[in-house]
């Protein structure tokens, strides 16, 4: 069953192609009218914008905060009586260096605060950042997603191995619309997102 969406469809394998289709449509479309740019980095309005941009053709809930819990196989994300403390918390974290801006992330993707496309969201959100506060981005063609995929699932519990990974990717070509690309190619991320109620918890 696909999640309840604008577009009428009820096959989840066509919503993901759509989802994808538009969702990167979207983001070339925030990287050439500047509007990312325009964003304040590293807040988590500007993630909510982010995300509202991206999918508000898609989902009603584009640009707000889920409603449900969500786990990914054994991982659950921040509990939903908790979300708003976790976001404000992570308004508050410094970024002034890349481990602090990494660190900042790990808590975002902890927090998972949308029902759907935290993935891509989180990581426009994610480069936005470096390129403000240290003139940087990732080159996620120099990710291996595997590695990626298993370090994220770690880091809540020990970050060095996400840090090591995306440290190895930096480049400073913050303006190249190629490489800010390559951080919404679909290959890169499987949401797969299972809802559970509280007294699960």
């Amino acid at each position: 069953m696909a999640l309840e969406n604008n577009l009428g469809l009820t096959s989840s394998a066509d919503l993901a192609r759509e989802e994808e289709r538009i969702s990167k449509k979207k983001a070339f479309e925030l990287f050439d009218t500047g509007m990312r740019d325009r964003l304040e980095a590293g807040t988590v309005a500007s993630l909510l914008a982010i995300h509202k941009y991206l999918f508000e053709d898609i989902y009603d809930f584009a640009g707000e905060l889920r409603t449900v819990n969500i786990a990914k196989g054994n991982f659950r994300f921040a509990p939903l009586i908790y979300l708003q403390a976790a976001l404000e918390n992570i308004d508050k974290m410094p970024q002034s260096n890349f481990d602090e801006i990494v660190e900042k992330y790990v808590e975002m993707n902890i927090a998972h605060p949308f029902r759907e496309g935290n993935g891509r969201s989180t990581r426009i959100w994610l480069d936005h950042i470096l390129k403000n506060k240290i003139g940087r981005v990732v080159d996620w063609s120099k990710v291996d997603k595997e590695d990626y995929l298993l370090a994220m699932e770690r880091s809540p519990i020990k970050d060095v191995e996400i840090k090591v990974l995306l440290k190895g990717a930096l480049t400073d070509e913050i303006n190249s619309r190629e490489v800010y690309m390559k951080g919404i190619d679909h290959s890169y991320y499987y949401e797969g997102y299972t809802t559970f109620k509280t007294e699960e918890l």
